[in-house]
């Protein structure tokens, strides 16, 4: 176990706070082609000086604004820069040569720099990703946890999830300041499942983790005291026919997020346009979205088309709703292995009566399966996509559902590279043709835990060959992949990453079985 840092720098403000008008013109001015690029920035002086040097020098004729930000601040560079890949090397080989390459030491406290500090080692993603991710954190441990001199990683990255639940009370998107808005799908009970599976005494793995655990449902569930009885939301809490309390993503902020600032700011333009739709309104659904993790994805838009017409924040996602469910399973284990028998019972009623929820309020009896509900209109939406899969994954779903779940796979989702993430084509990253390497091990097990190991060994076998013709062909293992087209890219708001964290985690634990 590496040993924690012993000072961490408090400081909270993301850099649209702190620089104000220089990071407007920066970001307006394109000075960097990612917006991404001077959010993660890090401050060669403090931002009193800088700012006071800016203000005296801006109205100068011969002002050059991105000479002075390159005075000023230490440029980040991508992950893999430095990283040749060696073609001669077999897919494995190059996964296994790239995990120092993401691998991040504990961090140094930097002042006034947006990455919050952690005190022990962890993987990025790759790519402009040069941060730890919440949720891809799982899908790359699940490849760490092949491999036995990397188990110690895990845990450390587990630790790190653990120092941020005390620190601000809930896992943020990722280790940035201008991520401490909003956090990212649950996966950390699933993080201690996979740890505490991997040790020859699970129940004290468990235990280790109870009050971080608890902490994290305590911040989903904040404001269900609060709910009266005209409400419906209430922060991530939503109530449901006026008796059952499910979840929704959510982010407090509604304006734009700074590592996307200006290209928020035309949407926004435009959803005015298209629907008559707020500012305020734009940038909370906008959030939401991004919370999910499926930004951008039809499952969130109004006219199943259009980015414009996202209204997350409005909607009951099935998978977050199996999330919670797990989490609250969890708790009711390990309160039991503690003997506290009334904690136990207590989450014990609140995941079976989640679970019931489920395999009601989530499924269509016309279409066979599982969707998103939206509470203000009383009804399901109609996007069928692969978080269906997920009361497959945590063996939520009854057998005639993950039958017909099966079904339908098979039919409608299954291609030549693997699995479809939504059967609408609208040129977001979470639709149609793309496929994500988490949600391929999500579905993989979910048939897999119902006995359909036939389809699960096709998506797998289909997966990992599309996985290894592009790194035959490009030498990388990309954030995401064309499924149906394996010649063409994969859309979204940001050129294609390489690295990749979670890719490498999923191919290393499928090619196990």
């Amino acid at each position: 176990m590496s040993k924690e840092t012993d000072v961490i720098v408090d400081n909270n403000l993301s850099p649209d706070d702190i620089y104000g008008e220089l990071y407007k013109e920066v970001q307006l001015k394109h000075i960097f082609g990612d917006t991404k690029t001077f959010v993660d920035c890090v401050p060669k002086i403090c931002s009193k000086d800088i700012l006071k040097f800016y203000n005296e020098k801006k109205d100068l004729s011969n002002f050059d604004l991105s000479k002075f930000i390159h005075e000023y601040f230490n440029l980040p560079n991508l992950v893999e820069k430095n990283f040749s890949s060696d073609l001669t090397m077999s897919t494995v080989d190059h996964i296994n040569c790239l995990w120092d390459i993401l691998t991040r030491p504990a961090d140094i406290p930097t002042l006034e720099s947006s990455k919050i500090a952690l005190p022990y080692p962890y993987i990025v993603p790759g790519g402009r990703f040069r941060e730890i991710f919440y949720w891809d954190s799982y899908f790359t441990m699940l490849g760490l946890s092949t491999l036995p001199n990397k188990l110690n990683l895990i845990e450390n990255m587990i630790d790190n999830f653990a120092y941020l639940i005390d620190k601000y009370g809930f896992i943020p998107n990722g280790n940035r300041t201008y991520f401490l808005s909003r956090s990212q799908p649950p996966f950390f009970a699933c993080m201690i499942d996979l740890l505490a599976n991997l040790n020859s005494n699970p129940s004290n793995i468990r235990k280790k983790y109870l009050s971080h655990l608890h902490k994290e449902y305590l911040f989903w569930m904040k404001g269900k005291d609060e709910l009266n009885e005209n409400e419906i939301f209430n922060q991530h809490v939503v109530r449901i026919n006026d008796d059952k309390i499910l979840n929704r993503y959510y982010d407090p902020l509604t304006k734009p997020r700074p590592e996307s600032f200006p290209k928020e700011e035309n949407e926004c333009k435009r959803a005015k346009e298209l629907f008559g739709i707020t500012a305020e309104i734009f940038y909370f659904h906008n959030r939401a979205a991004c919370e999910s993790g499926w930004d951008f994805s039809s499952r969130w838009f109004k006219d199943k088309k259009s980015k414009e017409s996202n209204h997350c924040g409005e909607i009951v996602p099935i998978d977050l709703n199996c999330l919670i469910y797990f989490l609250e399973y969890i708790l009711s284990i390990i309160y039991k292995e503690i003997n506290n028998i009334e904690l136990s019972q207590l989450f014990e009623q609140l995941a079976n009566s989640r679970k019931q929820t489920i395999q009601t309020l989530f499924w269509s009896n016309e279409e066979n399966f599982f969707f998103d509900y939206d509470p203000i209109n009383q009804c399901q939406k109609e996007i069928l996509s692969l978080a269906a899969c997920y009361p497959l994954f945590f063996n939520i779903a009854t057998k005639e559902q993950a039958h017909h779940v099966y079904q339908r796979l098979e039919k409608d989702f299954l291609k030549n590279g693997g699995l479809i993430t939504t059967l609408e084509n609208t040129g977001q990253q979470w639709d149609s043709p793309i496929g994500w390497a988490p949600l391929q091990w999500i579905a993989f097990k979910a048939l897999q835990n119902y006995g359909y190991q036939q389809l699960a060994n096709q998506i797998r076998s289909r997966w990992l060959n599309l996985n290894e013709k592009i790194y035959k062909q490009t030498g990388k293992m990309t954030e995401k992949y064309n499924v149906v087209d394996q010649t063409q890219g994969g859309g979204g708001n940001y050129p294609l990453q390489d690295g990749f964290g979670w890719t490498n985690g999923v191919y290393l634990r499928l090619l196990q079985g």
